[in-house]
């Protein structure tokens, strides 16, 4: 498909009155405010930001495409384990996702500073679906290649590593400041909505059928999201922002801005620990086998923090008047730590998936906040790329968390892998605070310092 001039749409057919009329967006368009919400809806999710028609498109495009996403995340480590049965091959998917995630996060993060966001969206999202398309093949044709199955999944992760921060920094330009926080929540509450139906399917689908069904089906539910950001209108750069080219000084620039920046810089340590440490995802088709009775568990335990993440989301009005964000978000990561390390002593499938439940439901919260400082405290010239650091942090700090996972489990054994580091995350955490105490100091009713 191809993508360019010729995928201007015009938005006006699905504007309502409360819409802008001028689909070249330069700055934040929103509908004017409503009167303040009635009691029950400071607690229920703050569904406001649904009112503008090119963020609403955006949200359902990614909350439908992110259901196919999380059956072939599931169903792709089956896949290799079925062919290796060894959880540190499994783990080494983390490790063939990171590096692209890494190069090719930070880099579409600075192209998105510099170029129309939702051109280079379309493109993203292009090879995203080309990775899945390839997955489908392979699996059509029963290869049962390790190799080429890694290879297309590092295809998949540049996809996703360039797409990701580039929705981010588009958000902030189709909204007001006052409704990030809760699009965000929204976003965040889709998306674990796509991780709790998602591995469901995807346990289904493969007890019942076939990974080419799992892989056909991510492939459908993907178009959707592509539809989607065909529909947004033309966001290019701001400013000077239109100047300059976006390669390594451009890169360095947005990570030298955050190295002066001590509380978005701390918001992405803690992130790393609380997913590089605890982060149990890897043994899961070991301990489905293991432990909890066959490849049925598999889909609820990949479920499970999706569950917590959904309940969480729709109670999280109160989220949005939180001003002690810093404090909110170490608390929010330690709790996530101690239910992973519970979840991991549990020997009946109902308590993990419980526990998980609840760290689910503590890391939509720390998410959330971590977004909306970031997105609310960086200037939009440097939105792109700090949304690149975000994306390599928040899609990396799981496949890190993988590699150490399986790893750890092939020297000391599953369950001491997985109590461990949610012991640890939690420690580390509270330690690492304390030393750096700018993240517990912030407040979003004091005036922003440089």
């Amino acid at each position: 498909m191809g993508v360019g001039e010729t995928l201007s749409v015009s938005i006006n057919s699905s504007k309502t009155s409360r819409e802008p009329e001028d689909p070249d967006i330069s700055g934040p368009i929103v509908p004017p405010a409503t009167a303040r919400p009635a009691r029950w809806r400071r607690v229920v999710l703050d569904v406001e930001p649904l009112r503008h028609g090119p963020y609403r498109r955006l949200w359902l495009g990614q909350g439908v495409s992110f259901v196919g996403f999380q059956v072939t995340s599931v169903a792709v480590p089956v896949q290799v384990y079925d062919l290796t049965h060894s959880s540190f091959w499994v783990g080494t998917l983390g490790l063939v996702n990171l590096l692209p995630l890494i190069v090719f996060g930070l880099w579409g993060g600075a192209v998105a500073d510099h170029m129309d966001r939702r051109l280079l969206l379309l493109i993203a999202s292009c090879v995203t679906w080309l990775a899945t398309l390839l997955l489908l093949l392979q699996a059509l044709m029963g290869l049962n290649d390790l190799w080429l199955i890694m290879g297309i999944v590092a295809v998949q992760a540049t996809g996703f590593a360039i797409s990701s921060p580039t929705r981010g920094a588009i958000i902030p330009r189709l909204l007001e400041k006052d409704l990030v926080p809760p699009a965000n929540t929204l976003n965040f509450t889709v998306a674990q909505v796509g991780t709790l139906i998602g591995p469901l399917l995807a346990g289904l689908i493969l007890a019942r059928w076939s990974f080419a069904v799992a892989y056909g089906l991510d492939a459908i539910l993907f178009s959707v999201g592509l539809y989607a950001s065909i529909r947004l209108p033309s966001i290019p750069p701001l400013g000077d922002q239109r100047a300059g080219a976006p390669g390594l000084r451009s890169v360095l620039e947005g990570l030298r801005y955050l190295w002066t920046q001590p509380v978005l810089l701390m918001s992405f340590v803690v992130d790393i620990i609380a997913m590089g440490v605890a982060m149990p995802r890897a043994l899961f088709p070991e301990l489905s086998v293991t432990r909890f009775g066959g490849q049925g568990a598999v889909g609820w335990l990949f479920a499970s923090m999706g569950i917590g993440a959904v309940a969480g989301g729709l109670l999280s009005g109160w989220i949005g008047r939180v001003h002690k964000q810093g404090v909110a978000l170490v608390l929010s990561i330690v709790v996530w730590g101690l239910a992973v390390a519970a979840a991991g002593l549990a020997h009946a499938l109902w308590l993990a998936v419980a526990l998980l439940a609840v760290g689910g439901a503590a890391d939509l919260v720390s998410a959330v906040f971590r977004q909306s400082m970031l997105q609310t405290y960086a200037p939009d010239e440097m939105r792109g790329r700090l949304q690149g650091v975000f994306v390599v942090v928040v899609a990396g700090g799981p496949r890190l968390g993988d590699l150490r996972a399986g790893g750890t489990a092939a020297v000391a054994g599953a369950t001491a892998s997985w109590v461990a580091g949610g012991l640890a995350c939690a420690v580390l955490v509270v330690l690492v605070s304390l030393l750096v105490p700018a993240l517990l100091r912030y407040d979003t009713r004091t005036p922003r310092t440089e």
